[in-house]
């Protein structure tokens, strides 16, 4: 078993294999750079979420931390089991004890639920699911599937979920904290009303998706593909948003001490949007429109606005 002096050993030397400072890693993982300093030392140790970043960063796979990470493997059965068995139990009408429902002959019999907190999920397919009330936390999810699903109002807290596709979900007014996501697929999903807090969104496909009343706060949003999404009363707070491109209409939006890094407005509608920033040198946009309102916030903030046409009251 590795010691926390020999895991801080592993990371030091990665990180200097690709020539980037303390301060540096901190910043790509949004801690401070006494905290990486202390996990060289062998002070303390990452989380798992947090070795999931680590090792896309440092360019080592997981297995680089293998032996001082360990899932807690559950053991399930078949999703098709699970479905049927859930489809054989009588909705029933009588009060009984939370957790119970009717059974065939109107005995109390425990209810199916779906729990899928500390697993270890890979190449599983949950297409399809439905009912999911559950808080579903400190999971590790690769490439599973969840095209379909109704994964809307849920807790989630803890998560790394990489490579999997939610393409036609419905995960609106779910709350998303302290989560690692990469890579995934959410065309077309709907996260309405959703919060992400303290979570690292990278890599992501949000085609079409639907983020209205949607927000992101004290994370990180880099690198996705935002492509025909629906921006209305969306917020972003105290989030480090890089190499995105904004597309389309944005309406009675808000952006709040963000730190923009190669960030684009192209072809974007601008109307009634907030931008507290006190600096937004970050930001670039290309063929844009902007009422009024929007385009003094955007002066305030030192943006360069050659890229904007100002909207006719």
């Amino acid at each position: 078993m590795l010691t926390t002096s020999m895991i801080g050993n592993k990371i030091a030397e990665a990180r200097k294999k690709i020539n980037i400072s303390q301060a540096q890693l901190a910043q790509h993982l949004f801690i401070s750079s006494q905290a990486v300093g202390k996990w060289e030392r062998g002070e303390s140790m990452p989380d798992i979420i947090t070795f999931n970043r680590l090792a896309e960063i440092l360019g080592v796979d997981l297995n680089y931390f293998s032996e001082s990470i360990q899932y807690e493997a559950i053991e399930m059965a078949p999703v098709e089991s699970l479905v049927k068995q859930s489809a054989e139990l009588p909705s029933g009408k009588q009060n009984l004890p939370a957790g119970l429902t009717a059974g065939r002959h109107g005995k109390a019999v425990k209810k199916l639920r779906w729990d899928m907190s500390r697993g270890n999920w890979v190449d599983a397919d949950f297409s399809g699911l439905k009912n999911l009330h559950d808080k579903f936390s400190s999971s590790n999810m690769q490439r599973c599937k969840f095209i379909g699903s109704d994964l809307s109002g849920l807790l989630l807290k803890s998560n790394n979920v990489d490579s999997c596709d939610f393409s036609g979900s419905d995960i609106s007014s779910s709350h998303i904290q302290s989560s690692n996501l990469a890579k995934n697929i959410f065309k077309d999903c709907s996260q309405k009303e959703t919060e992400f807090s303290g979570s690292y969104i990278y890599g992501c496909d949000f085609s079409g998706s639907d983020f209205t009343g949607m927000v992101i706060k004290s994370g990180g949003f880099e690198k996705n593909t935002i492509a025909n999404a629906v921006w209305n009363r969306t917020s972003f707070i105290d989030t480090q948003i890089a190499d995105i491109v904004f597309a389309g209409t944005l309406e009675d939006c808000y952006f709040e001490n963000c730190a923009f890094t190669r960030v684009t407005f192209q072809n974007a509608t601008i109307t009634n949007t907030f931008f507290k920033n006190k600096n937004l040198k970050g930001v670039r946009f290309i063929d844009c429109q902007a009422d009024r309102m929007t385009y003094e916030f955007l002066k305030n903030g030192r943006a360069d606005l050659t890229g904007i046409t100002l909207l006719t009251p």
